[in-house]
């Protein structure tokens, strides 16, 4: 038996026990959010109101995810799933249908204009705060509709978190719009940075594409270091989901310095920089501006 039909045997069993349950001990809303960005924004917005599950976890590469027997369970418990959306997990809609859940599927993208990188739909959508915002939006009018009587509540709770976004992206906005011309090209290790990169007026290069399984050829990696040293790159920076290793490289056959480290797919572990969708924000900016700041030039 394979891993998949292992997972999905042990989750129709117990869907089937479930079932067997008296109503009220189902009563809890039961939220499942794909990956813990999107599950940290769902938390913001529906606080203690119902009970939240992410199944890619803090500095997990959802790319590359393989869905245990636990996240298949908690998708045939769910009463709502969020998911991102633009290709991104690629292992969700086998990993929902194959469970037999009866929950509402959302796509918290919904209303955003997707970013091509080489002709590729960018999936990494929450690079842009006021795409956050959408994200948010969508979540809050999904939450209303299934808890209508603590409406206002949700409601209130998105406002005050589009706040913070919005004053996040107003700030961003600013600092970076200082960085000198040549000082505004870098270099991370897949391309997540799209959304960023459009939003906040930067160039971004990476070897390996918005997937981070494919892996550069020999001669993809040589036409890379050239326009890196063509074009005048300012730093480098390795992801918290991606080995440092390819980077590393780079920065050995370029001379350029690593300027740290981003997050770009996933929040960090608890006691990290970035345990938030705001403060993994907050901590890409300040990396960023303490890299490219003309005083490291």
């Amino acid at each position: 038996m394979t891993l998949m039909k292992s997972v999905f045997a042990c989750v129709t069993a117990t869907s089937i026990a479930l079932s067997a349950l008296p109503a009220a001990a189902q009563d809890n809303l039961k939220i499942v959010a794909s990956f813990s960005i999107l599950g940290d924004m769902v938390e913001q917005v529906v606080g203690d109101l119902a009970s939240v599950t992410t199944i890619v976890g803090p500095d997990a590469d959802a790319h590359v995810y393989q869905p245990s027997v636990a996240d298949a369970k908690s998708v045939a418990q769910a009463d709502i799933i969020f998911v991102n959306g633009l290709g991104f997990e690629t292992w969700s809609d086998t990993l929902i249908a194959e469970s037999g859940t009866t929950a509402d599927v959302h796509v918290a993208t919904t209303g955003i204009t997707p970013v091509k990188v080489d002709g590729a739909i960018d999936p990494h959508a929450w690079n842009s705060l006021l795409n956050g915002v959408i994200y948010v939006t969508n979540v809050a009018d999904t939450l209303k509709a299934a808890l209508p009587d603590h409406a206002d509540e949700i409601s209130a709770n998105a406002a005050a978190y589009i706040a913070k976004l919005e004053a996040l992206d107003t700030t961003t906005k600013a600092k970076l719009a200082e960085l000198a011309d040549n000082r505004r090209t870098v270099v991370t290790a897949h391309d997540a940075f799209g959304y960023l990169a459009e939003a906040y007026g930067l160039t971004f290069l990476a070897p390996v594409g918005i997937d981070t399984e494919a892996e550069p050829s020999a001669k993809d990696l040589a036409v890379l270091i050239r326009q890196i040293k063509s074009e005048g790159v300012a730093a480098l920076f390795v992801e918290n989901i991606t080995s440092p290793a390819l980077i590393k490289q780079v920065s050995d056959e370029t001379g350029i310095d690593i300027g740290g480290r981003l997050f770009s797919d996933a929040l960090s572990e608890r006691g990290g920089p970035a345990t938030s969708y705001l403060a993994m924000f907050e901590h890409n900016l300040s990396t960023l501006l303490t890299a490219l700041s003309d005083s490291n030039s």
